[in-house]
């Protein structure tokens, strides 16, 4: 038996003799001591024809160099499927999640879901560090980040399409067992990524005053030349964040959740020591946040970029993708984008009616608003993780559609709980600590006003994320875009009455919590209809 027979027969056992409905145990690892016994075998068969070489030169001379060459490159071959071997075993223990019990699989989902959250988390994080640092100094340049942090921090969540589009592609790519694909598919999407960063670089150059003043008002000069400087000094990273984004998110497709922890301690490292050093040192104010802030993203994708490079992959090969190739990836990402854009607009538009309520009132929505997005990212892995193990049971040979409500079922409870912990902890900053982010007792009683619907916003934001990455998973991205929009409009309505009457901020995150309600309301609705996807007989893809 050669190498590569060896090899072959140790996959086809695996695949063969699992059963898909046994109760996966994360302390069995047969099939990692098969990989250390193929290993070692092809070790030994290296050793033992080194050694029968020099024997005699008769020996030797019965090994021609032609026969060299057809082992080395058995061996080289026998590397390469054992590499894709451990990839193909490492998905499959994914596949075996949802069928465990359900103590099991709240452990396994916050196994995998717990260090993805440093993908979410990273840019929220750095901006709340700079509204701590600048709060400290001026209530002008605090008040300037809402709106710079706008045209940053929400516009970036746009291009989330890419890190949907990325996980997708890569994970299908995968599954073919086709490694040249995968670096295909990565090197397309870092393209894309780049593209997309240059055009945001550009835009904010010569259009991020205009832009400022669109959203903040020409009477508000101050403010707008604060955060003009603030969103020069951060768009000249978007290029660089955007490919970093891509690697990362190739990453994740490979199970991989451990690279966005570490990208995300070093880059808050730099950025919170930064920004001390900047700010509060050297009196750079606003313009130092926005210095040690892009410093920091910057390191970040590069350590991203790195960690793709590890396993494997060139994560600094670009390549131009075809028209066709463009469409699989517009296609895949076009629904998510709108229900992100639609997200993004609402969002924006409480900072625009913040923003004419006075300078006190915008630095108190600055703070609050920060808070709730560093926050509310924490639900977001829960939706990645509908979408690594639920399609399978949809779609595939072994569709089993309890197993699917089972593990919503784990996915919901991890989001209550979350949002609850959540909740009592961004709230109890602003309330027992509020001289974190700011010295002005007009700005910190303006923080109080809002706690009630911001603790209930924070409340319901990680069960949102379950149902919207159910629907995904099956496919019903046509039903999310559209009720996302509807519902977006729709409360952009109630803000519009709520501001004309007077009810100032409060109003503003009354307005948030009818938006986060009504989408679980209509998603839960969806999810539990009798012909939905949760009950409905789905064919496999």
């Amino acid at each position: 038996m050669n190498l590569k027979t060896l090899t072959l027969n140790v996959y086809l056992q695996h695949q063969c003799s699992r059963n898909p409905f046994e109760k996966f145990n994360p302390k069995i690892t047969s099939h990692k001591t098969n990989i250390r016994n193929l290993r070692c075998r092809r070790n030994q068969s290296i050793i033992t024809n080194c050694s029968l070489s020099s024997h005699g030169a008769d020996n030797a001379a019965q090994i021609s160099p032609i026969e060299r060459e057809k082992e080395v490159e058995a061996v080289v071959a026998v590397e390469e499927k054992t590499q894709l071997l451990e990839e193909t075993l490492e998905n499959s223990r994914g596949e075996l999640l949802e069928n465990q019990s359900l103590w099991d699989q709240i452990i396994e989902i916050v196994k995998f879901s717990g260090p993805a959250v440093g993908l979410w988390i990273c840019g929220p994080l750095m901006s709340l560090i700079d509204t701590a640092v600048v709060g400290q100094g001026s209530s002008i340049e605090l008040a300037a980040l809402g709106p710079g942090t706008v045209l940053c921090d929400y516009t970036s969540y746009l291009f989330m399409f890419l890190s949907i589009a990325t996980s997708n592609l890569v994970a299908t790519s995968l599954a073919r067992q086709d490694k040249n694909e995968v670096q295909h598919q990565i090197s397309n999407l870092l393209f894309v990524g780049l593209a997309c960063g240059v055009l945001m670089l550009l835009f904010t150059k010569f259009c991020g005053r205009w832009a400022l003043t669109a959203f903040a008002g020409a009477k508000n000069a101050d403010i707008i030349t604060a955060a003009n400087t603030y969103v020069q000094i951060r768009g000249l990273v978007w290029p660089v964040w955007l490919v970093g984004w891509v690697a990362q998110s190739a990453s994740l497709g490979m199970k991989d959740s451990l690279g966005p922890l570490k990208a995300l301690a070093a880059a808050s490292a730099i950025n919170g020591v930064g920004d001390i050093v900047l700010c509060r040192f050297l009196g750079f104010g606003i313009a130092g946040a926005a210095w040690a802030t892009m410093v920091s993203q910057a390191v970040a994708a590069f350590m991203m970029i790195v960690a793709l490079n590890k396993k494997g992959y060139n994560g600094f090969a670009i390549s131009i993708p075809s028209f066709d190739e463009f469409l699989q990836i517009f296609m895949i990402a076009a629904p998510a984008f709108v229900a992100i854009l639609s997200k993004t607009v609402f969002y924006t538009v409480l900072v625009y009616f913040a923003t004419s309520m006075g300078t006190k009132t915008v630095a108190a929505h600055q703070v609050m608003a920060q808070l709730y997005c560093i926050c509310a990212v924490w639900g977001e892995p829960l939706s990645q993780t509908a979408q690594a193990f639920m399609p399978g049971l949809m779609y595939g040979a072994n569709r089993n559609l309890v197993k699917v409500q089972e593990l919503l079922k784990s996915l919901v409870i991890i989001g209550g709980l979350s949002g609850l912990i959540l909740g009592f902890f961004g709230t109890s900053l602003p309330w027992i600590f509020p001289y974190l982010f700011s010295s002005d007792s007009e700005v910190i009683r303006e923080m109080h006003k809002v706690l009630i619907p911001f603790f209930i916003a924070l409340v319901s934001a990680p069960p949102i994320n379950c149902l919207e990455g159910t629907l995904m998973a099956g496919r019903e991205l046509k039903f999310l875009s559209i009720s996302t929009a509807g519902i977006a409009c729709l409360c952009t309505l109630v803000l519009l009455v709520l501001s004309r009457s007077g009810y100032s901020l409060i109003g503003c995150w009354f307005g948030l919590v009818a938006f986060q309600l009504c989408l679980f309301t209509v998603l839960l609705r969806r999810l539990t209809l009798p012909d939905g996807i949760l009950f409905s007989k789905l064919k496999p893809l």
